[in-house]
């Protein structure tokens, strides 16, 4: 059995600069249950909780309220909690968790069936719109078509990955200490946020952010989602795929705008903007397309620089003038 418990962290006001949560002591208070614990920064942890399950005689519940309970007396953070039969289906399940609930998944068939395909793990936009135009339009239906058909609508691997997941099957393990493929950070604003220059600014922020903490750290990401949160404490989520993995901030503030333009926001009272760097690889196994641009070259001469600046003076060293002021 998988636990996915993702803790309500709350983020810095942007207007104080931001702040990234920390989950060390969560991974800690987890690791006293089981040493298969797996972080998914900013605010998720994966654990393999079958070993505990067995020495306490506890059932998934009753785990992981006491997780949650110490969680809100140690530290102050509250917490939701997925629990299944493997990585996918504990994540699902934590997504649809009320606050300060557990959702269980006993019966995976029935817990996928009627829900829409778009939400299994990897099936975007593209591929739920394909799907959809042969009515494949939720999970069962995906499950019960020929893998030849999925094949020839989305391709071989992808649409023997699809297969699988309808039917509830994810191979992938919980890793300890495993190097996390996604790194996000998030701005709130003091009050209900209206003006797009200021939901721009936030963006330009984060991305200022994650590009230097990917460089910092030798990655590249291969896409970015950005999530939008309204007064009301709805969201809207959206993701692309970046041309090339890249850390290039240019290149990431570029594509955070076009997703931002991309939700249409007029006159929407935003509480909050989130960015996540997805499909983190080795900086070192990523191409880079030479271009006859001598801005791009300038800019990336001039980013290694100012990462150099804030490496010995701090973060804030170096900032863009919209930021700055």
């Amino acid at each position: 059995m998988i636990l996915c418990v993702r803790f309500r962290l709350e983020p810095a006001p942007f207007e104080s600069g931001g702040a990234e949560p920390s989950l060390p002591r969560l991974v800690d208070l987890l690791g006293e249950f089981t040493p298969v614990v797996e972080a998914a920064l900013p605010d998720t942890l994966l654990a393999d909780v079958r070993g505990a399950l067995r020495y306490f005689g506890w059932s998934p519940t009753e785990l992981a309220s006491v997780v949650r309970v110490r969680a809100l007396a140690l530290y102050g953070v509250d917490c939701v909690v997925g629990a299944g039969p493997n990585p996918m289906l504990a994540r699902m399940a934590a997504r649809e968790a009320r606050p300060g609930a557990t959702l269980v998944v006993d019966d995976p068939a029935d817990f996928l069936r009627d829900r829409p395909v778009d939400a299994l793990d990897g099936v975007g936009r593209t591929t739920a719109r394909t799907l959809g135009a042969y009515g494949l339009d939720s999970i069962g239906r995906v499950a019960d078509a020929p893998l030849a058909v999925l094949q020839r609508l989305v391709g071989a691997k992808t649409g023997r990955e699809l297969a699988e997941r309808a039917r509830g099957v994810d191979r992938t393990p919980v890793v300890p200490n495993a190097l996390s493929r996604s790194m996000a950070a998030e701005r709130s604003f003091l009050r209900d946020e209206l003006d797009p220059s200021a939901h721009r600014r936030a963006l330009l922020s984060l991305t200022e952010e994650l590009g230097l903490r990917m460089r910092t750290e030798e990655q590249v990401c291969r896409s970015l989602t950005v999530t939008v949160r309204y007064a009301d404490r709805s969201t809207t989520v959206r993701t692309r795929t970046l041309p090339e993995p890249t850390a290039h901030t240019a290149a990431l503030t570029a594509l955070a705008y076009a997703i931002h333009a991309s939700f249409g926001l007029q006159r929407a009272r935003v509480r909050g903007i989130a960015l996540r760097a997805e499909g983190l690889t080795p900086a070192e196994g990523a191409a880079h397309q030479l271009t006859f641009d001598p801005a791009d070259e300038k800019a990336r001469r001039i980013e290694a620089v100012a990462d150099r600046a804030r490496a010995k003076f701090g973060p804030r060293a170096v900032l863009p003038g919209s930021l700055a002021a």
